[in-house]
């Protein structure tokens, strides 16, 4: 079966790659003891799924990764597999006590065959990027942005230099005065492709280095409705948890 775990992503591990916590997350479903399914071939690797890449230095409430899981209760591979296959809905506490410190494995649950894979499910992000600023200032560049029915950025793609209209990808941008400074909290299109953070503040021409960005959410159209994909029956432990 196919399971999909969703997890959290903060404090210092924010600055492991994307190929960094690929590595991680296998090492522990492997000690784990999890009954992950392995690739064929010369060099085996286990089937894991991962969604859209964080970028090093964010951190993030919803993050997720698809796991493949054997009928197996045993293997060459040097893990004591358990013998009863857990539910779905087990997998998440099974694996946390094997993750690093930083990293929550939040919610699991099985998903049926066909459902599409995260890179092409995900739709949009919704972000919250923390700035040392006052909030009238970045207000009014907000509202200005929104107002805007173009928004042409240079941009780096592959070593070369394109330009691209950001509006159709800005869906919502909003601004409110926090103790720290100023909180933005937008969602950005991931199609045709992604928008990251820092194009948007690029393109408000804020000069200020955020002091923290978090991916608070990822979307997934189906059945004509908008939701995540695992969306937590209980708030999330770091709910409250703001950019710092």
């Amino acid at each position: 079966m196919r399971v999909r775990i969703r997890y959290s992503k903060l404090g210092k591990v924010r600055f492991l790659s994307h190929r960094d916590l690929a590595r991680v997350l296998e090492r522990a479903v492997r000690k784990a003891g999890l009954p992950v399914a392995y690739s064929q071939g010369f060099s085996p690797r286990a089937k894991l799924h991962f969604g859209l890449a964080l970028s090093t230095g964010y951190e993030s409430l919803a993050e997720y990764v698809d796991v493949d899981l054997a009928d197996v209760d045993g293997g060459s591979d040097g893990v004591t597999h358990m013998a009863v296959g857990p539910t779905g809905a087990d997998i998440a506490a099974l694996l946390q006590p094997s993750l690093p410190t930083g990293i929550m494995a939040t919610a699991s649950t099985e998903i049926a065959p066909g459902v599409p894979e995260l890179q092409d499910a995900v739709t949009s992000s919704t972000w919250e990027v923390l700035l040392p600023v006052d909030a009238a200032a970045v207000a009014a560049t907000a509202a200005a942005l929104l107002a805007e029915d173009e928004i042409p950025v240079d941009l780096l793609r592959k070593g070369k230099q394109v330009r691209e209209d950001l509006r159709p990808l800005l869906l919502s941008l909003e601004v409110r005065g926090a103790p720290d400074g100023t909180l933005l909290t937008f969602e950005l299109g991931t199609k045709p492709r992604s928008v990251r953070p820092a194009e948007l503040l690029a393109a408000m021409r804020l000069t200020e280095q955020p002091t923290g960005v978090v991916r608070t959410h990822q979307w997934i159209q189906s059945d004509g409705e908008r939701h995540e994909p695992i969306e937590l029956v209980a708030p999330s432990p770091h709910a409250s948890v703001r950019a710092s």
